[in-house]
């Protein structure tokens, strides 16, 4: 008897007389569960890296030729086009809680911006509201949330009348989970009456988009293209015509945003090329030797790091639907409380369990024609993440102010270098809207 069939007699026998544990059981994909055992607890294999890769290349954020202007003078009409046709929709990854900040609700409740304390959901919201008025169409919004923080979500959005979107804009759905096992396979119990779950990781956003309904929603709009971006960072472009126009024109399944990185182990997936396949390598996985090598203008090679912001097409999200493709699991060695044999509960102090994680960037390889297009970080990201120092929330708010203020100088807008600023994304989405008054 394998470990899959040993623990399906296993939790069989144990929810015999537990409601709850039985349900959870029932919904178990012991497939999915073979596959993810395969990948991570057979092979013991964690974060193989692949044998020959080297610097993916990127469009740069300027363009640096006579084509490329060109182009891009073209991708931004043709971004504009879509918004117009209602061709385009948001989508945010939303789980995370607010632990790391000291705050305790769902982290996109949190206040964030320097004068008015909007939350990071608010200033999504005023954004997509902006962009929807500006083009005179509707722009709907879908969040993912964790089967923990779902509740409160939907709850603080009904409370504030969804921010003006309107409810039938805003589609709101959990992310799947996966059971913890220990290292030999077993399922762990969190509770004589519960598995120990965890959620499957951002890859699962994928899967999430299918199960919810969210796809078929979509396609019943006419929507065609997503723009992924996280919960955290408030100063993402939430819907970018040039970015949505170039993905576009180029044919791309999958578009990314790159950064450079501050240094060689900033913590920042690292964009690689691996044949004709574009891939990331988490900074976590990329070898010393790699990550310090320079190129021959003595910058850093594996310099363009993700800010998780992409673009994916509809169709391309289907094909996860029926099988046609699908992410790998990943083996995340971590302290997991459980109940031991005698049913007492352990609360380990070193990594004692398996967690299997699907990581939304492993869709890349999977894309055809995917791209890559560098960002300018003071514009585009500063994430909200700690609760001091490197990306928290004080450091967040001055580049938001810094920001704000570049908006204005570049406006002819006339302030005190000593004020602190916002900007309402509502009234400005983008800074070309400043500039215009």
């Amino acid at each position: 008897m394998d470990i899959i069939d040993t623990n399906k007699l296993r939790m069989q026998e144990l929810a015999a007389s537990k409601p709850l544990l039985a349900q959870q059981v029932e919904a178990l994909d012991w497939t999915e569960l073979e596959a993810a055992f395969e990948e991570c607890i057979f092979k013991k294999e964690e974060n193989g890296l692949p044998e020959n890769y080297g610097p993916a290349s990127y469009f740069p954020l300027n363009p640096e030729t006579p084509e490329h202007k060109t182009l891009y003078a073209q991708a931004f009409d043709h971004g504009e086009t879509l918004i117009k046709g209602g061709k385009t929709a948001a989508f945010t990854v939303a789980g995370g809680q607010g632990t790391r900040l000291g705050y305790d609700g769902p982290k996109g409740t949190f206040g964030v911006s320097p004068i008015k304390n909007k939350t990071l959901f608010q200033l999504f919201a005023e954004q997509i509201l902006g962009m929807s008025e500006k083009h005179g169409v509707v722009i709907p919004w879908y969040i993912m949330c964790s089967p923990l923080n779902l509740e409160a979500t939907v709850s603080h959005f009904e409370e504030r009348e969804f921010y003006g979107l309107g409810e039938d804009n805003l589609k709101f759905f959990a992310q799947g989970v996966m059971p913890a096992t220990d290292f030999e396979g077993n399922l762990l119990l969190a509770s004589e009456d519960s598995l120990a779950l965890s959620p499957n990781g951002h890859g699962g956003s994928l899967k999430a988009l299918i199960d919810s309904g969210s796809i078929a929603d979509m396609a019943s709009r006419g929507i065609e293209h997503l723009s992924y971006f996280q919960v955290d960072n408030p100063l993402v472009s939430a819907i970018n015509p040039f970015f949505i126009g170039l993905h576009d024109l180029k044919e791309s399944d999958m578009s990314s945003r790159s950064i450079t990185k501050t240094g060689p182990f900033e913590k920042l997936g690292n964009f690689v090329a691996i044949g004709d396949r574009v891939s990331i390598i988490e900074y976590s996985d990329l070898p010393e030797e790699k990550a310090l090598e320079k190129d021959a203008q003595a910058r850093i090679k594996y310099r363009a790091g993700s800010p998780a912001i992409h673009v994916l097409r509809r169709d391309f999200v289907e094909q996860f639907a029926n099988g046609e493709i699908k992410l790998p699991y990943h083996r995340a060695e971590k302290k997991v409380a459980h109940l031991d044999q005698a049913g007492e509960l352990v609360e380990p102090t070193e990594p004692n369990a398996v967690k299997f994680e699907t990581f939304v960037f492993d869709a890349l390889p999977l894309a055809k024609n995917p791209l890559i297009l560098e960002a300018d970080r003071l514009e585009e990201f500063s994430p909200v993440k700690n609760r001091t120092g490197v990306d928290s929330l004080e450091s967040s708010q001055a580049d938001q102010i810094s920001r704000a203020k570049r908006w204005l100088r570049n406006a002819g807008v006339a302030f005190k270098e000593s004020s602190i600023v916002e900007i309402c994304p509502r009234a400005f989405p983008d800074e070309e809207d400043l500039q215009k008054v």
